[in-house]
């Protein structure tokens, strides 16, 4: 055991470390299974630094900014050192290396920027990807490149995957079947309680309550999950003054600067306690001493991406088990502890083992970008756990098109390069580069930074509102945010034009697809792709008429707006006489039953003006009144008698026989309207002048012409009674139904049949009143079984109509007896 090891015997991981060792000596991959607390980010990499395979750096992946610092600082003060010596960080905002840092902890963008920028990772020997069950997508990008770096330039390159909570099997399976190190830990015990929310409460009342009641009945610190800085907040104003004057509370999420955040996770001052509510940033990789009571929402806050919108969404969600195991292993990090979940005990059975990999549900635009530069057109050839979706990477595919950062064949155009450059998302890139190019460079950088960085400027939705703060913020993270933005823009400074230009006029280029019009009252918008935004009627912004939305919450048919910018006057003029378009429009009334022209001023889905037209028949006309069908259902369509049986008798066959009969249900003729509806209706521009005669015939040519022969041999409308009857056949059942007066069918020996005598009737037998009296499949079976029972209770009710004993011997009629018979 090495000397660093040797010191530190007490973390439960040491016992693990041996065989560590061994399996990364003998191949390049590994997985390593450890629970909270065990030690496992901050010991292994430094027990790795006396490998003798390692002569270049250890990256040390971590999935957040707070996270990689706490491990630096922690791994620094084990060695003794400062951060920046042997160990040291690298993030967006922060760095801290030197010429003699062999540990490099970083964030998993910086990670991925690092393996693109270096096609065989120079100087780098060995790549931790530490709390990987969280799953982020630039955590699986990560691994995915790395694996692709050591499959064809660094076959020396070591990766190491560790989690507390992990599918090992599958990790292992993608690593070459590499070896599955288990740490079984020494954890403290943490004692599981659950405390229900009423139904209906707010999670912000129910998670106040319980710490109020923790706290004056248990000791030590309490740290509280919540699942975003509102329900933060929230809880911190219901508590204020509740508490008592030697407890500190202390919010705790990605939007604080990194002295708000080390001031949360550091130990409660002597005399002291403390409180903190958090985010899952607090979930892995740290420890707050001092804390021995946890308490968990349950809840997550997590993007959501719509292929079909193009939007990502924040929704609120159930946190999977494997998340609630980590947050309640926090109460036990430095001693025995208390974990109290505010659901029922037997609630926990429903939540998924992990959580969704963001892979899957993600805006996979900008990965897409990286492989296309890194040379792989199809993310879906590199190394993944969970390969990305195709609906996905399609619409990801259309908006770098559109972007201009993908020529036709899909290949990285001059624009996509300097997009890369950006090392940011690609919408803002865009906006970025075309500010760059109009000489508003920095402004849209800085728009840019305030975007990406949470809490920069802060959470105002106007965008120029919390422009206008960060540029007059002189903190630490601020100034360091500008730097950022400065170095984003290039040195390009922006133009003489009177002053910054608007944010809205900036995000119309990353985001013309979200300019909204006020629709419906105050508050309420709709935007260019026809989705519905809102925002509280309070909010300045709410009585705007037109918005650039930048980002939204919540389920789709009403999406809560979180940061939006006003556009008007000249920036609203131009963009107007840019994007929107005129054209003659046709759509369907559903009051008037028709089909209506209007001129029509548009911006994507908001109408910006409309006139009436007159209606002209034709392929316009004919789309809008099926469209118009569609929305109206099946009943719209005025079939005739005889045009229903027609339908009937063709399901039928579909059903019997399949192919070549069509299917004719009501669904799958409305989704067929163009190929069997219109070509018969000619010049029809509403219900009332629908052809009945043109429906059939779209019908009979569903079936073509050969089958359309076959119909009234296979399923004829009547059969033919013995009596010489003619009685109609109903198709609209499972089955073929005869419904026939039973004396008609005296004499039949046979079960009447059609389509050759292969599909037997359902006999529907009926008294003389036209009464069903019996229901039967198999007529002979019929004559010599439960005849005896009909008859006997039927001839005293009619006894003018015959019902002899032997039916299958008597002569069919339609007549009575005679008189006197």
């Amino acid at each position: 055991m090495s000397d660093i090891a040797a010191r530190h015997a007490e973390l439960p991981v040491s016992d693990a470390l041996p065989a560590l060792c061994a399996a990364l000596e003998a191949a390049p991959n590994a997985v390593l299974a450890a629970p909270p607390g065990a030690g496992k980010t901050t010991l292994v990499p430094l027990v790795l630094l006396d490998q003798p395979w390692l002569g270049g750096k250890i990256i040390l992946v971590e999935p957040r900014r707070l996270a990689a610092r706490a491990a630096a600082r922690r791994m620094a003060s084990m060695l003794g050192e400062e951060v920046g010596a042997t160990v040291g960080y690298r993030m967006r905002l922060d760095t801290r290396v030197s010429a003699q840092t062999r540990i490099e902890v970083v964030t998993e963008g910086v990670f991925t920027r690092m393996a693109l920028a270096s096609a065989d990772l120079a100087g780098i020997d060995c790549v931790i990807f530490d709390e990987f069950h969280e799953r982020a997508l630039e955590a699986d990008f990560g691994l995915a490149l790395a694996l692709d770096i050591q499959s064809g330039l660094r076959e020396d390159l070591r990766i190491l995957v560790m989690s507390a909570t992990l599918d090992t099997e599958r990790v292992a399976k993608l690593l070459d079947g590499c070896s599955v190190i288990e740490s079984q830990g020494r954890s403290h015990t943490v004692e599981i309680r659950h405390t229900d929310r009423p139904a209906g409460e707010r999670i912000e009342i129910t998670m106040a309550r319980a710490i109020e009641t923790l706290h004056s009945s248990e000791a030590g610190s309490i740290l509280a999950f919540l699942p975003g800085q509102g329900e933060i907040r929230q809880v911190a104003k219901r508590l204020e003054d509740r508490l008592g004057a030697d407890t500190d509370i202390q919010p705790l999420y990605g939007g604080l600067s990194s002295a708000e955040q080390d001031a949360a996770i550091k130990p409660a001052a002597k005399g002291r306690r403390k409180v903190v509510l958090s985010t899952p940033v607090a979930e892995s990789s740290i420890t707050i001493d001092g804390v021995r009571i946890a308490i968990d929402s349950g809840l997550v806050r997590q993007p959501v991406y719509e292929p079909a919108t193009g939007i990502t969404r924040l929704e609120t969600i159930r946190a999977s088990r494997a998340s609630t195991d980590q947050r309640a292993g926090r109460a036990g990090r430095t001693g025995p502890g208390i974990a109290v979940r505010l659901w029922r005990a037997e609630q926990s059975k429903a939540l998924p083992a992990f959580s969704v990999p963001q892979i899957l549900a993600s805006d996979l635009s900008a990965m897409l970008l990286d492989c296309v530069a890194w040379g792989v057109r199809d993310p879906r050839t590199l190394r993944f756990i969970d390969p990305p979706p195709e609906p996905a990477l399609e619409e990801a595919r259309r908006l770098l098109s559109d972007l201009g950062a993908l020529d036709a064949n899909g290949a990285l155009t001059k624009r996509g390069e300097r997009m890369r450059a950006q090392a940011l998302p690609p919408r803002l890139a865009a906006m970025v580069v075309a500010g760059q190019n109009e000489g508003f460079g920095q402004d849209a950088a800085e728009l840019a930074v305030v975007l990406t960085e949470q809490g920069l400027g802060g959470l105002d939705i106007d965008l120029d509102t919390r422009l206008s703060r960060f540029r007059n913020d002189r903190g630490a993270r601020a100034t360091a945010a500008r730097g950022l933005a400065a170095r984003l823009a290039g040195g390009k400074a922006a133009k003489s034009h009177g002053g910054p230009i608007s944010a809205a006029t900036l995000l119309a280029t990353a985001f013309p697809d979200r300019i909204a019009k006020q629709r419906g009252g105050r508050g309420r918008f709709v935007m260019a792709n026809g989705r519905g935004a809102v925002m509280d009627v309070a909010e300045r912004l709410a009585g705007a008429e037109f918005l650039v939305i930048a980002d939204l919450s919540g389920k789709a048919a009403a999406a809560r707006i979180l940061a939006a910018a006003e556009l008007s006057g000249e920036a609203l003029a131009e963009i107007l006489e840019q994007r929107s378009t005129a054209g003659e429009e046709y759509l369907f009334d559903s009051d008037a039953g028709a089909v209506r022209a209007r001129r029509v001023t548009r911006l994507g889905a908001i109408v910006l003006a409309e006139a009436p037209l007159p209606a002209v028949a034709g392929a316009e006309a004919m789309a809008a009144l099926c469209a118009g069908i569609r929305k109206l259902g099946f009943k719209a369509l005025p079939f005739s008698a005889a045009g229903q049986q027609l339908r009937d008798r063709v399901g039928f066959l579909h059903r019997s026989l399949g192919a070549p009969w069509p299917d004719v249900s009501d669904q799958a003729l409305l989704d067929s309207l163009e190929s069997w509806f219109a070509p018969f209706q000619p010049g029809v521009m509403s219900l009332k002048t629908i052809d009945r005669d043109g429906l059939n015939q779209g019908l009979l040519a569903l079936c073509g012409g050969a089958a359309q022969s076959e119909i009234a041999r296979l399923a004829p409308t009547h059969y033919e009674a013995p009596t010489g009857s003619r009685i109609p056949i109903r198709y609209d059942q499972a089955a073929p139904v005869l419904a026939i007066r039973v004396q008609e069918l005296f004499g039949e020996t046979r079960h009447p049949a059609i389509a050759g005598g292969r599909l037997p009737l359902t006999l529907e037998l009926l008294s003389p009143a036209h009464r069903p009296i019996q229901t039967t499949r198999d007529l002979p079976g019929f004559w010599a079984g439960s005849w005896a029972d009909v008859r006997s209770e039927m001839r005293g009710r009619y006894p003018r109509h015959p019902w002899p004993e032997n039916p299958a011997l008597a002569d069919p009629t339609r007549r009575t007896k005679p008189r006197g018979s």
